[in-house]
């Protein structure tokens, strides 16, 4: 099979090195070398929560393991375990996890700020006005706790379903107001509230259902100005991959909307599949799901698969693999890239090949010509030259740009 192409996520940069006074660095070896990914691959960070903060958690290999490939961490802010009890909500775990991560370099999300599953359960009887004034209230508090460190929300989840979405066992009070104000009113609340953050915070629509029902909820917002700055896809492929011609159509469909397409929740199995009959996959319930030789193999054929078509589509500016490991997956299927005892499956070293490898640039020794100019091309990004003891930081973000650069340090 060829790979797609995906020239359009790399650019060329003409650097001229120059010395500290000024003078360009004639006929010197330099070396350069990529620092950072300006695209997000991303992971959630839940299960590195407790390490953060200093608690007892997964080991440090499995953190670096994280750190080596993941550049964005989606943090975990459903209402009802965020703030189980009116008025005292984790923001202050969270906020040091935020901080932790900005620490490392890497991005930070927030999932979700709006959502009827594991909402608050202490808003269920309350009335529409006061669910109203909560749901605000909840949005300007995150998103001003936040502030800075968290560069991306999902503002509101799976809303296709949320007005009807039924469970005896799980009565809330988001779906009723969705029901009573619309879908529509309650999109424009949450965006609303929460573009008050600041324009530079990244705020997503994001939902599970790739059906035209989507679409049109899509242009519903879209004409009623609502500030919606990029689209969530989900893909939790429990049931199998979706193959190269059904992703690049999905992302076609919602790609004529103009925005940033970011695929939010992407899981592929390493076990056996679930059967196809099941409609929620929240209903296949299993003792046992175990990770498998041949479903591994599988597994790192349809990452490296999968992350090749969604980057040879422009519209695609981010990528969330739904967990790092086996240990408390969702729905405790086999769809981590590393084992429950903490090895790396043969997905994760492909992943890893194709992110930290064939789309990285590693320490590249170069020679400037008599103008002291050298040509780095690369995966758009953060680059460092090197030379002497001296570095200079540089980005790559067009096809071609002029930089200069003069070496600092000692």
């Amino acid at each position: 099979m060829t790979a797609p192409q995906i020239d359009h996520r790399i650019g060329a940069a003409a650097v001229t090195v120059l010395d500290t006074e000024g003078r360009p660095l004639s006929h010197r070896d330099v070396v350069v070398e990529q620092r950072a990914h300006a695209f997000s691959f991303g992971n959630i960070g839940f299960e590195l929560i407790p390490m953060a903060n200093g608690e007892a958690g997964p080991s440090t290999a499995n953190a670096g393991l994280w750190f080596d490939v993941f550049n964005t961490a989606t943090l975990p802010f459903y209402w009802g375990p965020f703030e189980p009890e009116r008025g005292r909500p984790g923001t202050e775990r969270l906020r040091r996890t935020a901080e932790w991560f900005a620490a490392h370099g890497c991005r930070v999300k927030g999932h979700p700020l709006v959502w009827h599953t594991l909402t608050a359960d202490w808003l269920r009887d309350r009335p529409a006005d006061e669910v109203e004034a909560a749901v605000r209230a909840r949005i300007r508090r995150e998103t001003a706790d936040f502030a800075g460190v968290i560069q991306a929300w999902d503002v509101v989840n799976e809303a296709v379903i949320m007005p009807v979405f039924r469970n005896e066992r799980h009565r809330n009070a988001i779906t009723r107001l969705a029901w009573e104000r619309g879908r529509l009113a309650l999109i424009r609340l949450a965006f609303t509230e929460a573009r008050a953050a600041g324009p530079a915070v990244t705020l997503l629509l994001n939902d599970f259902d790739m059906s035209p029902a989507y679409e049109c909820l899509i242009e519903g917002v879209l004409e009623a100005g609502v500030p919606v700055d990029a689209i969530g896809l989900q893909s939790h492929m429990h049931q199998g991959y979706w193959g190269e011609e059904r992703t690049l159509a999905t992302i076609e469909r919602f790609a004529r909307f103009g925005l940033p397409i970011h695929f939010t929740e992407t899981t592929l199995l390493s076990g056996e599949l679930m059967p196809s009959h099941i409609e929620d996959l929240n209903d296949y319930q299993v003792p046992s799901w175990p990770s498998t030789p041949d479903g591994e193999q599988r597994q790192a054929d349809e990452i490296v698969r999968h992350y090749r078509t969604l980057l040879s589509h422009p519209a695609v500016h981010a990528i969330t693999y739904w967990g790092l490991s086996d240990n408390d997956a969702w729905l405790g299927a086999p769809c981590g890239l590393i084992r429950a005892d903490g090895t790396p499956k043969p997905a994760y070293e492909a992943l890893r090949g194709l992110i930290k490898g064939e789309w990285w640039l590693p320490p590249t020794t170069m020679r400037t010509d008599a103008a002291g100019h050298v040509e780095v091309r690369g995966f758009y990004g953060e680059y460092r030259l090197s030379a002497a003891g001296r570095a200079a930081s540089f980005p790559v973000t067009l096809p071609r740009t002029d930089v200069s650069l003069r070496l600092q340090g000692s």
